[in-house]
């Protein structure tokens, strides 16, 4: 970890931020010594960070889509919060279509939020952080951005942009000391999952998952705490990680014997 009086100096950004991996990620930092901000467009979940020390703290309504809005808040953070050198893009939804089921409307959708938001909020921030030369992006993917998974072409097509996305940012943003990454989670306990996996879904991902499990929200906002991590993480940019209990290394597996 850190010299966690030299995190306290600085401030991450997690979108997403009420619930699910963007909650995980926001407790795992605010643990770590960052000053934290959360966002979500859900006000309503942002107060149950109530009783938090405003001074670690900082929540804020925001739609990432809004790019007025996203620039309104990192002039704030900045101006009365503390120094950007952080952002966590995990503000984004998923849908299960079948390719011939899924409308142009659906795609539009899902980039508008999965990739436009990620870029609006990102850029956003860099311009602030390059001044700085200090600071990391970390991107939400997902395996189904690496993978032909079933039911994923409009979220798989979203998430595969990322993960592009984030290398061109990377090779981009180097010379300004700001390091970008992606974690490609596989199947998460997080409120969406359990609105869009139903109990055939589930068993079909404990049989191709070698850990046999789903992962936990921690599981991934370790990983995310890692990348930002301006000392442990310091030499690594451009890359997808995959948080996946093995998925993305499975070809055919056998619990079988």
């Amino acid at each position: 970890m850190s010299d966690l009086s030299r995190l306290r100096d600085l401030s991450v950004i997690v979108t997403g931020g009420a619930s699910g991996i963007g909650r995980a990620c926001v407790d795992r930092l605010l643990a770590e010594g960052w000053r934290v901000v959360a966002a979500d467009r859900d006000g309503a979940a942002l107060e149950r960070f109530a009783g938090i020390d405003p001074a670690e703290l900082m929540t804020a309504v925001l739609d990432v889509t809004d790019e007025v809005a996203v620039e309104r808040l990192m002039a704030r953070i900045d101006a009365s919060f503390a120094p950007l050198a952080g952002v966590v893009n995990c503000a984004g939804t998923g849908r299960d279509v079948p390719f011939l089921d899924s409308t142009a409307q659906l795609f539009r959708d899902l980039y508008e939020l999965n990739v436009i938001g990620s870029f609006l909020v990102s850029q956003a921030a860099v311009r602030r952080m390059r001044t700085r030369r200090i600071g990391s992006v970390v991107n939400i993917a997902s395996v189904s951005g690496l993978a032909g998974n079933v039911g994923r072409s409009a979220y798989g097509a979203s998430k595969g942009a990322l993960v592009t996305l984030t290398k061109v940012m990377a090779v981009e943003l180097a010379e300004f000391g700001i390091r970008v990454n992606a974690i490609a989670p596989g199947p998460i306990e997080t409120p969406l999952i359990a609105e869009l996996h139903t109990p055939a879904v589930r068993a079909q991902w404990d049989r191709t998952i070698p850990m046999g499990r789903y992962g936990t929200p921690d599981e991934v906002a370790g990983v995310a705490a890692f990348l930002l991590d301006p000392d442990h993480a310091s030499y690594v940019t451009g890359q997808t990680i995959a948080v996946d209990g093995g998925f993305m290394a499975g070809g055919v597996i056998s619990r079988d014997g």
